[in-house]
């Protein structure tokens, strides 16, 4: 599957964003507005200006609906939600080549809020996964601990875990020691 960097990028992003969610053993991620310049820093978001409390909470809430996305039953479902996205948007395709990156498409319009920037790009990255019918790709890990979203970009589709050296090595071991106690006992 061929992805051009800004839709590679993108999904970075979205993953990102979705696992800045709270979870079991940690709380949300972006908790205030420093959390959301820190990501914005992180993932080099362009054309973001100054943000507020609005923002950081249209941001959750575009978070929570790319979630959704990730738990989308079928593609029709996945369509629909990606769809509401990019129209709320007001998604603008425009060629750029700022900040040292070939050309590229940026999806918001300019002057975008940060909600509005992440729903487009981003969504428009997600569009790009169901338009090629990989919808299958945006998965969670299937560690029982762990609910981490990851867009599965491998050749035959078969990862299973968020992190290999994480989630997946952790249960490999564990699975390890049980059959090592099994066979002893």
């Amino acid at each position: 599957m061929l992805i051009p960097h800004d839709t590679r990028r993108a999904l970075d992003v979205v993953v990102d964003l979705v696992n800045t969610a709270p979870e079991s053993d940690q709380g949300d991620r972006l908790a205030d507005i420093e959390a959301l310049y820190g990501f914005v820093r992180l993932h080099h978001v362009s054309d973001v200006g100054t943000l507020t409390d609005a923002d950081l909470r249209a941001v959750r809430d575009v978070r929570g609906r790319f979630a959704r996305v990730f738990a989308a039953p079928d593609p029709r479902a996945c369509a629909e939600l990606i769809n509401q996205l990019v129209a709320a948007a007001g998604t603008t395709p425009r060629l750029t080549d700022h900040d040292g990156f070939d050309w590229h498409v940026h999806y918001f319009a300019p002057g975008a809020s940060i909600a509005d920037h992440l729903a487009a790009d981003c969504g428009m990255a997600l569009a790009f996964i169901v338009v090629s019918g990989e919808q299958e790709r945006l998965r969670r890990c299937e560690a029982p601990d762990c609910r981490r979203a990851f867009v599965d970009l491998s050749r035959n589709r078969s990862r299973r875990y968020c992190d290999s050296r994480t989630c997946g090595n952790r249960l490999h071991v564990a699975a390890y020691r049980a059959r090592r106690k099994e066979a002893a006992g």
